[in-house]
């Protein structure tokens, strides 16, 4: 077997079925995206089938406040792939991108252990941090929000505010404007160029909620559907300007009830966070039901010793 890391979708082999973090669809979407370079590792076996691949995705990213400009690359998730096949890729990509970036992040495998030998090996460190996923199956979401939430979601609905799929250009603009203003303090969030979710959206690959107070857009969800399941992935309210109508909250509710509409088996919270006592951002989503779980996602930093402090940093 033999690994080939591609650059552009058009040079591609036929892929195997995977989820959408690693879909060819969304390598094409990246690739039209500025400031953002995929690369597809792909393992063939000697008669030249594909039998597992990894997308890997370089962000470049630099803001004049707070200022900095920098690369790192983003996994989501490991595609079901066997451990052997997972290891040949990481270690094809590790040795390509290693120079050519600051630091390699990976997350969301599927156990909190794939992997960890290899990615030990190729000098990656695992951070702890917290995945909550709400089950859509078994119980309804009336059956799993705490009754205050409800009321408050209830009482902004009652007075005016709604939450409906983005549509219009104004209300794409509307949407992009508050996503970014949103994360423009927020360093480590990376959020895509607005080309991004143009794009997603005309391909029918995400859905893009906005919650809306007349007239006024004070909050938007991105979602996007993998083998089943929901996930959130980008949210953004005006939860202090607008706190009487809990935007955060309303925005929420809309897209776990969307998703439960269409059939899906969970709804799955992809950047809760560290696990920290205190982290207001989980302990709102448990609010409406879900189920918290200590996984890990790892990191490589290419300066060398910059990497072995932090490693022993967040030693276990």
């Amino acid at each position: 077997m033999k690994v080939t890391i591609y650059q552009h979708t058009d040079a591609l082999p036929e892929l195997t079925t995977g989820n959408f973090f690693h879909s060819r669809e969304y390598m094409a979407v990246c690739e039209q995206t500025p400031r953002l370079k995929p690369y597809m590792a792909v393992v063939t076996n000697d008669e030249g089938n594909v039998v597992a691949h990894l997308l890997a995705l370089m962000r470049i990213r630099g803001s004049f406040l707070p200022p900095y400009l920098y690369t790192h690359v983003r996994i989501y998730g490991d595609n079901g792939c066997s451990t052997e096949h997972f290891d040949m890729m990481l270690k094809s990509l590790t040795r390509l991108l290693q120079n050519r970036t600051l630091y390699i992040e990976i997350s969301d495998l599927r156990e909190k252990m794939f992997g960890y030998r290899e990615l030990r090996h190729q000098g990656y460190f695992p951070v702890r941090w917290m995945n909550i996923h709400n089950s859509l199956h078994s119980r309804t979401p009336e059956e799993r929000i705490t009754e205050q939430q409800l009321q408050h979601i209830m009482h902004a609905q009652q007075r005016g505010v709604i939450t409906k799929p983005v549509e219009t250009t104004d209300e794409f603009t509307a949407f992009s404007k508050l996503l970014h203003s949103h994360h423009w303090f927020k360093p480590k969030r990376y959020i895509p160029h607005e080309t991004f979710f143009r794009e997603m959206q005309q391909r029918g690959l995400c859905q893009i909620l906005i919650t809306k107070y007349h007239h006024h857009v004070i909050g938007t969800s991105v979602t996007v559907f993998s083998d089943g399941d929901a996930y959130l992935w980008y949210s953004a309210s005006r939860r202090k300007s607008y706190a009487p109508f809990h935007p955060n909250a309303v925005t929420m509710w809309a897209t776990i009830k969307a998703a439960h509409a269409a059939g899906y088996q969970h709804i799955r919270f992809m950047d809760v966070g560290l696990p920290f006592r205190r982290n207001p951002y989980r302990d709102f989503i448990l609010r409406f039901g879900g189920k918290e779980a200590s996984t890990y996602r790892w990191f490589r930093i290419s300066i060398r010793w910059v990497n072995r402090l932090a490693s022993w940093l967040w030693r276990e």
